[in-house]
């Protein structure tokens, strides 16, 4: 009698935890963030990108996310593509360069970059990275340069997690869009990089679209998909 208690107890423990029962990841348990409080999280690995051509004009501008405190970081590819030289401006103001493209995909529409080696006893803020596939209704926010000083950031939900366009599959996004924001992060609620913005959609007004982290994994190299 005294186990069958024991039982009744536990599972009514288990009941009333409700999502956060066993088996519940610590990030999953964390309190959502709200905007301004993930913009604080992230905004300092996020900078302005430029693309210059071949007379050092400049040929298109777009925005960067940094993965690692070495700098690997990330883009959307069409911000890039044909570039002869890239210049990062960074969330401090710093100006730097060259910024190398390492591997791309055009399909994805997505880039790995690596900027130069940070100072000796120095590194670069960088975002962490999430894990867990975005589902419909997810809150994200997202962060990109419409101007060279001038970061911004909107709030939307995930429209689709895997919505097939062009024939690949893309993560569809509501929150604002601005020229200039593409190759910027989209974060989940935990301040975490989620998908890269890639563009926007003509049949669909106010929806846009953001390339999933397993477009961004794919390109990594072994030592940053491991962790950074």
């Amino acid at each position: 009698m005294k186990k069958g208690w024991i039982a009744a107890l536990v599972l009514a423990a288990v009941l009333a935890a409700g999502p956060y029962a066993a088996g519940t990841t610590q990030a999953e348990r964390q309190a959502p963030l709200a905007a301004d409080d993930s913009y604080r999280l992230a905004s300092g690995a996020v900078f302005y990108l430029r693309a210059l051509g071949p007379d050092g004009t400049v040929a298109a501008t777009g925005t960067g996310v940094l993965l690692s405190a070495r700098g690997d970081a990330a883009t959307a590819y069409h911000v890039v593509k044909g570039a002869a030289k890239l210049e990062a401006v960074l969330a401090d103001g710093r100006a730097v360069s060259p910024v190398k493209v390492v591997r791309y995909d055009e399909r994805t529409d997505v880039a790995v970059l690596e900027l130069p080696a940070p100072k000796a006893g120095g590194g670069y803020p960088f975002v962490a990275r999430r894990a867990e596939k975005l589902e419909h209704g997810d809150s994200v926010y997202a962060i990109g340069y419409p101007l060279k000083q001038t970061p911004i950031v909107t709030q939307g939900i995930v429209s689709s997690p895997d919505a097939v366009v062009s024939g690949r599959s893309r993560v569809l996004i509501d929150a604002a869009i601005a020229s200039g924001m593409s190759g910027g992060p989209v974060l989940d609620e935990q301040g975490r990089l989620a998908g890269i913005i890639s563009g926007s959609l003509r049949t669909m007004a106010g929806i846009h679209l953001a390339a999933g982290m397993s477009d961004l994994h794919a390109l990594l190299p072994d030592g940053l998909r491991a962790g950074s």
